[in-house]
């Protein structure tokens, strides 16, 4: 028999995180070996237990789901990251694709689905709504956002200063300053307001 495959589930719900830890451990192929309620006990447990699959909230408190995706691939580049997600929409679909996720689910999804998607990115491929191709080409030709401008754009939506911002993002204080730029400049927007305005109607920011 197969090893199991071993997940590391981070949700800051625990009823969900009880709820999906329940459906998956009954399934003899999946073992559920941490689980983490925020983007830092998520850094943690990947660090110690090394998972297979990483199921990974895009919205979490300390961070959002695409900083802590980013971490973990730059800690270890083949991790196979599914983010998961109560909305559908395009940006952070994209964002996720581009940070190099393995998957993307909405939580409404049936069961039998997200065990589908966890085999499918187990076996080395990535699962994604069928939509993702129309996304891309859609956006041929357009100025998105890269991962690090929509970690940016989030520290922005709460406050930060360009300095601030760096401290977070372990860069200097003029990188991030440029950071911030960039993020002004694609979204055609001349001041910190209209940019979170704006990342709101593209559904680039979620409310908290």
């Amino acid at each position: 028999m197969k090893n199991p495959i071993r997940i590391l589930l981070v949700d800051d719900h625990f009823i969900v995180r009880m709820g999906l830890s329940t459906l998956l451990s009954s399934q003899s192929d999946f073992q559920v070996v941490a689980e983490a309620e925020d983007m830092e006990q998520a850094l943690a447990a990947f660090d110690q237990d090394r998972p297979d699959i990483t199921l990974l909230d895009v919205r979490m408190p300390g961070g959002s789901g695409l900083e802590a995706l980013v971490q973990i691939l730059s800690h270890e580049p083949k991790a196979r990251v599914i983010m998961l997600s109560t909305f559908e929409l395009e940006a952070p679909i994209l964002a996720a694709y581009d940070a190099g996720a393995a998957g993307y689910l909405n939580k409404a999804c049936q069961f039998a689905e997200l065990a589908e998607a966890i085999r499918t990115v187990n076996r080395g491929e990535r699962c994604f709504p069928s939509t993702l191709r129309m996304l891309l080409a859609a956006r041929a030709g357009q100025r998105c956002l890269t991962p690090r401008e929509v970690q940016t754009l989030d520290l922005i939506r709460r406050g930060l200063s360009n300095k601030e911002i760096g401290h977070v993002l372990h860069i200097s204080e003029n990188t991030a300053k440029a950071h911030v730029k960039g993020v002004l400049h694609k979204l055609s927007v001349t001041d910190r307001a209209e940019a979170v305005a704006a990342a709101y109607d593209r559904g680039l920011l979620e409310v908290e």
